[in-house]
Order: C-alpha cells, then sequence, then structure tokens
C-alpha cells in the first residue's frame, strides 16, 4: 500500500550534549529533557526513517511553531516551513531560518537546521512532514520542547557582546555582587542568580508571555523584552514575581535581607504562580538579572548611592521651605535614596536611529524592576539608553529622564509661600545625587565604578552644559522657574565639614558670590541649624542667625554661624534613641563575621564532597535559634541548617555533601541569621576539576565542529 511506502520517521537523535556545548546551553539544568539552543546559528540532528531515503521521491519538511501560540503564523514569524538544502555551506541569509543535509547513509538523515537571528526567544515545537512524490504524507511529532535563546555569541543578534570575557561574566557566571549600604560605608552582598537551575528557564521563558504579555511575534524584540520584563519582576498591574515592602513588618513571608538569591524566588513563583513575599531593589534586580541571563541578554546589576527618585520628571529634588524656614514634609513628595539598584542590558538600539552628532545608543540600557513611577501606566522603567543618558536625551524611549534624575539631578530648595504665589528659588546643590554608580567587575570580585558612563565629572562645563540642554526639554514648569533662577548673577555656596565628630563645635560658612561685571546686589537671610531623622525628617532647630549684606560687582563675602557643643547638644538628647539606635545598627554591619566554609576533600564534578561551614559568635551574648542558609549549583533546594545556640566566642558548624554538576569555576553562598544578628553571608568560589570519564569527548572526533570554536566556558 502507499500508506506503507511513505517514508516514516522512528527516531530523531538531537545531540544534546554536542549542540549544547557549541550553543553554550550545557549548564541548563533543562539541557538533560530539552534542545537549548540560539538563534542565528547552526545545531544539528540525525533522522533515522523506516525505509532509505530516496531524494527522487520523498519530500521532507520542519515545521516549527511557538508553543503557546494560539493562532501562529508565518507573517508573525510563530510558524516556520523549512525544506532541506542538499550539502550545508549556505544555510541562507542570516534573517531567514534554514536546513541542510549533511549526510545521508541509508535509513538515516544528518542535518543541520539554523533559527532566524531574529526569530522570537520562546519554547517551540516541531513536527517534520515526510511526502511522497505522486500522492500520500505523515507527520512526526518531536516529544521534547526545543528552546531557543537570543545569541550573544552571533554578531547579526541585537545581543551581540564581541568581547569573551563579558559573555563569560554577563551571561555564564551564575553568582555575582550586589553592592549595598551607604555611599561612605560601601557594602557588597553576594547573590547567586541561578539562571541555570532546575525550572528558572521555563519559568523566565513563560513570564513573557503571561505576565509580560509580549505577543510571541514580539518576544524577539530585546527591546520589548526588556521593557515586559522591568515590569514583570514586580508585582504591581500584574500579579508580577515579588511583592515589594519597604515597611518593617514581613509577616507571611521572607524579609527581603534573608534571601541570598533569585532561585528560591523564581521557584517559588512558577510553583504558585503567585507573587513572592517580599523584596527590595536589590531582590528585584537580582531576579531581573537572572531572567535576562537566563534567556541570554547580557545584563548586570548597578547600585547608585544617593540616588533621587523624581516624582514630577522636573529634574530636580524639589524641597520646599516654609516662611519659617522649615521643610515641607507634605509638598515635598521627591526623595533621595541612601542607595538604589537597577539593572542594565546590553543591546543594539535600532529603534532610535542615530542622535545629534552622531550619537549611539547602543551597548548598555538601564533597566528597573522597583515599582516607583508609572511608565505608559505600568509600572517599569526602560530599557533607557545610558549614553542616551549622560548626553541629556531625556525625550530618547524609554524613560530617559526619569534614570537622569536618579543619577543627576539638582537638589533645588524652594521658598514656598502659599497656593496661588510664586515659589523662590533659595537655593541649589548641584552634587547632591548620583555618587559611586557601582557593579561587579569582569572576572573579578570586586567593584567597577561606572559613574563616567552616566555622567560627566561634577564641575565641569560638560556636565552642567547637559543639565542645561536637560531642562530645556523639561516640560515641567519646576524646571522652567529653575532655568530662570538658577543661572542669575548672585551664587550661594554653603560650606559645611563632613566629619563632625559629637562633642565638638563646628561652624557653618556661607559663601555670596556675585557673578555681575557692574552691579552690587543686597542678600538677605537666615542661616538655620537644624537637628534630623536619619530618614531627612526634620527635628528641631539649634540656632539661627540673620544676615543683610551688600556685594561689590564681580565680588565674594562669607556669613559665619558658630555652633557650639551647648547649643546642640540638649536638642539630640530628645532624639538620642533614633540615632544610638541607627548608628549602633550602622557600627554592626561594618563587624559583620564572614561565614567560612572549608572542603574535605577533592572538588571533582559529579563526585559527592563534604563541606563544613562554620559561624564565629562575635557578640558578648550568645546566639539562639540560627539558621544556616546555603545554595550552589546543583543544589536544588537551598539547605537549611538549625543551631540551637552559639555561646559567647563559640563556633557553630554544619556539614553537608555536595555534588557540583560540571566542571569549572563555580560559588557556594551562605546566610545566617537569627534574632541576635541577621543579614551576615559568606561565600566560596573554588575551581571544580572535571570527572575523568568526562575528559575523552566521544563526539569531538567523529563529527565536524558545527561551526568555528570562538569560546569555552571556564
Amino acid at each position: 500500500s502507499i500508506t506503507e511506502d511513505i517514508l516514516g520517521v522512528i527516531s530523531i537523535d538531537l545531540y544534546l550534549e554536542e549542540n549544547h556545548d557549541e550553543h553554550h546551553t550545557d549548564f541548563f539544568s533543562a539541557a538533560k529533557e530539552a534542545l537549548i539552543v540560539r538563534r542565528g546559528e547552526p545545531f544539528r540532528m540525525r533522522l533515522n526513517f523506516n525505509r532509505p531515503f530516496n531524494p527522487n521521491r520523498d519530500a521532507i519538511s520542519f515545521i516549527f511553531t511557538v508553543a503557546d501560540e494560539k493562532k501562529p503564523s508565518p507573517g508573525h514569524g510563530t510558524l516556520i516551513g523549512i525544506v532541506p538544502r542538499d550539502g550545508i555551506d549556505n544555510l541562507g541569509d542570516p534573517l531567514d531560518w534554514g536546513a541542510g543535509i549533511e549526510e545521508h547513509e541509508g535509513q538515516s538523515l544528518q542535518l543541520l537546521i539554523k533559527p532566524s537571528v531574529t526569530c522570537p526567544v520562546a519554547e517551540w515545537k516541531l513536527d517534520i512532514d515526510t511526502k511522497l512524490l505522486g500522492g500520500g504524507s505523515r507527520s512526526f511529532v518531536l516529544p521534547r520542547p526545543i528552546y531557543i535563546l537570543f545569541n550573544p555569541w552571533c554578531p547579526n543578534d541585537q545581543v551581540y557582546m564581541p568581547i569573551r570575557d563579558k559573555r563569560k561574566e554577563y551571561v555564564l557566571h551564575d553568582t555575582t555582587l550586589i553592592w549595598r549600604g551607604s555611599y561612605n560605608r560601601l557594602r557588597p552582598s553576594v547573590w547567586k542568580l541561578g539562571q541555570f537551575e532546575r525550572h528558572v528557564l521555563e519559568c523566565s521563558l513563560k513570564l513573557l508571555g503571561t505576565i509580560g504579555r509580549v505577543p510571541a511575534s514580539y518576544r524577539g524584540d530585546p527591546v520589548r523584552v526588556a521593557r515586559a520584563l522591568s515590569a514583570a519582576v514586580n508585582s504591581v498591574d500584574d500579579d508580577g514575581v515579588i511583592l515589594g515592602n519597604w515597611t518593617e513588618d514581613f509577616s507571611g513571608g521572607t524579609a527581603p535581607t534573608k534571601w541570598i538569591g533569585s532561585t528560591e524566588i523564581l521557584q517559588q513563583f512558577y510553583k504558585t504562580q503567585k507573587p513572592v513575599k517580599y523584596g527590595q531593589c536589590w531582590n528585584f534586580s537580582g531576579v531581573l538579572t537572572t531572567i535576562a541571563r537566563a534567556l541570554g541578554i547580557p545584563s548586570r546589576i548597578v547600585t547608585c548611592y544617593s540616588s533621587a527618585h523624581d516624582t514630577q520628571g522636573s529634574l530636580t529634588v524639589d524641597i520646599f521651605i516654609d516662611h519659617n524656614n522649615k521643610k515641607m514634609d507634605a509638598e515635598t513628595t521627591d526623595s533621595i535614596w541612601n542607595y538604589h539598584v537597577w539593572n542594565e542590558v546590553w543591546m543594539t538600539r535600532p529603534d532610535l536611529g542615530v542622535g545629534s552628532n552622531g550619537l549611539n545608543y547602543d551597548g548598555w540600557q538601564a533597566v528597573d524592576a522597583t515599582p516607583q513611577e508609572a511608565s505608559d501606566n505600568m509600572y517599569r522603567v526602560g530599557p533607557a539608553s545610558v549614553a542616551a543618558v549622560k548626553n541629556g536625551e531625556i525625550l530618547r524611549s524609554f524613560d530617559c529622564g526619569f534614570v537622569f534624575s536618579e543619577v543627576n539631578a539638582d537638589k533645588v530648595y524652594w521658598r514656598y509661600n502659599g497656593p496661588f504665589q510664586p515659589i523662590k528659588l533659595l537655593r541649589k546643590d548641584t552634587l547632591a545625587i548620583g555618587h559611586l554608580i557601582s557593579t561587579k567587575a569582569v572576572l573579578k570580585w570586586e567593584r567597577d565604578d561606572i559613574t563616567n558612563s552616566y555622567k560627566y565629572e561634577e564641575r565641569t562645563d560638560e556636565e552642567r552644559n547637559v543639565m542645561l540642554k536637560a531642562l530645556k526639554q523639561s516640560r515641567h514648569a519646576f524646571s522652567r522657574y529653575y532655568l530662570n533662577d538658577s543661572f542669575n548673577e548672585i551664587e550661594f555656596d554653603m560650606q559645611l565639614g563632613d566629619d563632625i565628630k559629637i562633642g565638638e563645635n563646628f561652624a557653618v560658612v556661607v559663601a555670596i558670590a556675585n557673578r555681575s561685571l557692574q552691579n552690587a546686589y543686597t542678600a538677605t537671610g537666615q542661616l538655620n541649624c537644624d537637628t534630623a531623622l536619619y530618614t531627612g525628617l526634620n527635628g528641631q532647630e539649634v540656632k539661627s542667625v540673620n544676615f543683610e549684606i551688600e556685594i561689590q560687582p564681580e565680588a565674594s563675602e562669607y556669613v559665619r554661624m558658630e555652633v557650639t557643643f551647648e547649643d546642640y547638644y540638649k536638642k539630640l538628647t530628645s532624639q538620642a534613641n533614633t540615632d544610638y539606635e541607627y548608628f549602633a545598627q550602622d557600627d554592626f554591619r561594618v563587624r559583620k563575621p564572614d561565614i567560612k566554609f572549608t572542603f574535605q576533600g577533592d572538588v571533582v564534578a559529579k563526585q559527592p564532597v563534604d563541606v563544613i561551614v562554620r559561624l564565629t559568635n562575635p557578640l558578648p551574648i550568645p546566639l539562639r535559634k540560627g539558621t544556616f542558609h546555603i545554595e550552589g549549583p546543583g543544589i536544588e533546594k537551598p539547605l537549611r541548617f538549625r543551631i540551637a545556640e552559639i555561646p559567647v566566642g563559640g563556633t557553630a558548624a554544619s556539614t553537608f555533601k555536595y555534588v557540583p554538576p560540571y566542571a569549572g569555576r563555580a560559588s557556594l553562598l551562605a546566610k545566617f541569621s537569627c534574632k541576635e544578628l541577621d543579614d551576615v553571608d559568606g561565600y566560596l568560589h573554588y575551581e571544580v576539576r572535571p570527572h575523568p570519564d568526562d575528559i575523552i569527548n566521544p563526539y569531538r572526533s567523529s563529527h565536524n565542529i558545527i561551526r568555528r570554536r570562538n569560546d569555552v566556558i571556564a
């Protein structure tokens, strides 16, 4: 019968190990069950038939469809039909899918298939149709999913990253550092990204369609994908991954400081499809980096100290002072965070074209998943070209003005005399915002300062010119008032030492400069010294001095106020509790001990080794009911060890068996928490030797290599 004559596919060899090695996807936990490849580069497969293939009478076609697309269509790039050509020398244009027959032996065919370099990043299904010339056809459905990812190794991909060490750091490394603390006390904490762990890839791909609601046809566009992720990682608008919480009450969830990485958060979200409680900026940022790296978009975590939250889009942090020289908390909606953490993702920006003076918007793009302000009616930020931010191009898509304010707003004090009276500029501070912008260095466990990628150096003409350019583009009334007022002929500059110690006297000096070449001015004012809580809220007045002074053209005058210990000490005591608690907590942070790991033997891939984790009690009181929380590559669920008590001067230790899943560099991470001592962490970076069985790779010798090896994972 004809049916028996029709060529039938009996089985498919997906060469998982070889393809995953070539496509830098062999670390994924899902690589055991699925084919995971990167777009724009070919992968190999072998078809085994029920009879010999005859090119003169048998036709084969491959039908790829995006798995969750209800109505796949060729026009949207979500349904692809390809017929393999003979030979593999030319698999077609990078923008097209292609397939070629590499070898034909009896009842089997070996082929290379190349996904388009712009194809949707998604889970795909594959059907193989076989036809007999003269009638009749059969279809074979591949039982395994195929995941196609972005390809930073491919020069035609929008996320191509040409430098090998950067690809290792920003795509393949699964552990990183996040800077926290304050600008005078930087504190790195370790974060396990875990982009290769169980269900993380599946969760990341699913998130794009469900929470991110990115139509399948747009999932190949890294700009659309990054923007969707910045909304999907927070729970506002769409029940995304993490529920933010900036209170002190974390009941019903996990405190933000207790998370050690993204893996547990994403695995919990994948299982429950409900927002995970709770997170703050660094947790949002850690999770966004994990998802981006899992999908193949190079990504890094960025911390900005003294980061502005500009609620009105005026590019200024506006502080309103009443006629008694008191800060008006109700009217002052802008704020300054001790530090704020966001992300950068790497891609070209063909949607932005080329800017004035040939400005190129490609490269790092800022995205922020912490919910602060709505952008196009959703809580998200970016991708904002960092080059556009630096050059004051605040109207470029997306949210460049918001990011510009975070790193470079001017802090402006206004006199407010009532709702129907004009506001008056009292003082500006051009240096208050955006210090020590930090990220982890490439392949080193240290800080890389990237402040100059966001702004020109402070106190330079370029920086002021960019601020002027940006203010002129802002449509906010405050920006216009500031433009009209701020570049006038009288300038005030307050000088106050940063390192005033409690118990000392100090002086406040205001320099008043007249920039005019011909006009003399009289300056009238009042110098106030108030106490303030560390949250920025005002306390009591300590001292105030009125002044009136005439300043000749091109001259400067100084007003000085001496504040003695007696003036301020009594005023501080009413708030000594707040200050004392804060400084005590801050001091603790500096002196926190490290958790130490020790291996009891050689560290070899796929071979168990005993690990001891230890912590010595640094406090003069016992630590009770503590918990070690441990993560690392291949640890499916975080390990938790309860410690009843660590006496004063004592050391707690726990031992566990660990099986490293792969050779190369890796990191184990631990957190310890108890009531008396919280947020202590430690980590160990180590080298895993290859397992003897893996060193001789059988497929290397029997096959030609799919493409030139331009990288090795180490």
